[in-house]
């Protein structure tokens, strides 16, 4: 920016940050990082800053997202009006939905990967129970992340821990030890994406992002996610009228954070 002639400088800035956006001081979940909003604006030079969540940032980029950005996973198709919702893991497990309001879009940004886990059957409850003797309690970002993803194999196979980069070196490999640990990895993520759209009734579509599921795109359609989206008991058939998609479009928040300021830039 200082390289820059004054009159080419930009004068609005937008960012995505992995954390809750509540003050002028923004403090990193998974990272020892910490900025002023203020400060960071004045040093950038910019009349404006804006500074979303960056899972808000992604959903407001759903409906620019097309065909060819997007792998269906399960039946159904969007529904025009309904809330749309977008989780994924990563460094943390982002959760958020989009709303439509009578002028457009609003994204609501939340902390839904730190909801606590549930378990489906005994084998998950006890990996949930080791969770929670070790963390005191067993959110679901503790096991839906990459760090979660260590300590699921970890609890399913012992041994030393391994990092998800090389656990998903260890999948890519067909070693099945790491397919079963990634296997119920996608069969939790189901459980969780499943609870948040029939909390918003989520009929605009469920959107799987993130740093991780996207790097095994086919293995995780053929994986267990959907089956325990819909997995839901007297509401199955209710879950089956909400489409699944994985997001395959490259720095999706990007186009977010562009609809987000041309919508900002309207009021």
């Amino acid at each position: 920016l200082e390289a820059l002639p004054a009159n080419s400088r930009p004068r609005l800035a937008a960012l995505a940050v992995a954390a809750p956006i509540r003050s002028d001081t923004v403090q990193m979940i998974n990272l020892d990082w910490r900025f002023s909003r203020s400060r960071l604006q004045r040093e950038l030079g910019v009349e404006r800053l804006h500074v979303l969540n960056d899972f808000a940032a992604l959903a407001w980029a759903l409906p620019s997202l097309g065909s060819g950005d997007l792998l269906q996973v399960g039946p159904g198709a969007g529904a025009a009006g309904y809330p749309k919702v977008v989780l994924g893991p990563g460094t943390g497990l982002g959760v958020a939905s989009l709303v439509a309001l009578d002028h457009g879009w609003h994204a609501l940004a939340g902390e839904g990967g730190h909801v606590t886990l549930p378990a489906q059957d005994e084998r998950e409850a006890r990996i949930i129970e080791l969770a929670r003797q070790r963390f005191g309690h067993c959110s679901a970002e503790r096991l839906l992340s990459g760090a979660g993803l260590t300590f699921l194999h970890e609890a399913l196979h012992g041994g030393p821990p391994l990092a998800a980069e090389e656990i998903g070196s260890l999948v890519e490999q067909d070693d099945g030890a790491a397919a079963e640990t990634l296997e119920m990895f996608c069969a939790l993520l189901g459980t969780v994406a499943g609870n948040v759209a029939l909390t918003l009734g989520a009929f605009g579509g469920v959107y799987v992002g993130g740093g991780i599921v996207p790097r095994y795109a086919q293995r995780f359609a053929r994986s267990g996610f959907r089956a325990r989206f819909e997995a839901k008991g007297r509401y199955s058939d209710y879950m089956r009228g909400i489409p699944t998609w994985l997001i395959q479009a490259p720095l999706p928040a990007l186009r977010g954070l562009l609809a987000y300021t041309h919508a900002q830039e309207k009021t």
